[in-house]
């Protein structure tokens, strides 16, 4: 589905593009890892993807839930569910590009 983009995303620039760009960066990034590099950086990942969903819920009025550790092979799908989560939750843009620009820097 070409042209289709996430809610709160926008092709004109400004957070919601970094957003996507970022999203991306990591993702590309994670699959680049060799396992013995990606192994060290899985606690960080999840960490930043447990700080997604605790966000949300507190936006959402929802109770803290631990986001299931399911793995490397996994993580950075969990990462982009919470994105898309994050964005219908209404929270601010540019603080999901801060975090997602800080985890792709802290990768190996």
């Amino acid at each position: 589905m070409s042209g289709v983009r996430p809610a709160g995303s926008s092709s004109a620039g400004g957070p919601s593009a970094v957003v996507d760009t970022e999203t991306e960066r990591v993702v590309r990034r994670w699959q680049q890892l060799p396992l013995d590099r990606a192994g060290t950086a899985y606690p960080g990942v999840r960490e930043v993807v447990q700080a997604l969903a605790d966000a949300v819920a507190d936006r959402t009025g929802e109770e803290r839930a631990g986001v299931p550790d399911l793995g490397p092979g996994v993580v950075v799908d969990q990462l982009r569910v919470m994105v898309y989560d994050w964005r219908q939750a209404g929270l601010p843009e540019a603080d999901l590009a801060g975090r997602l620009t800080a985890l792709r820097r802290s990768l190996p």
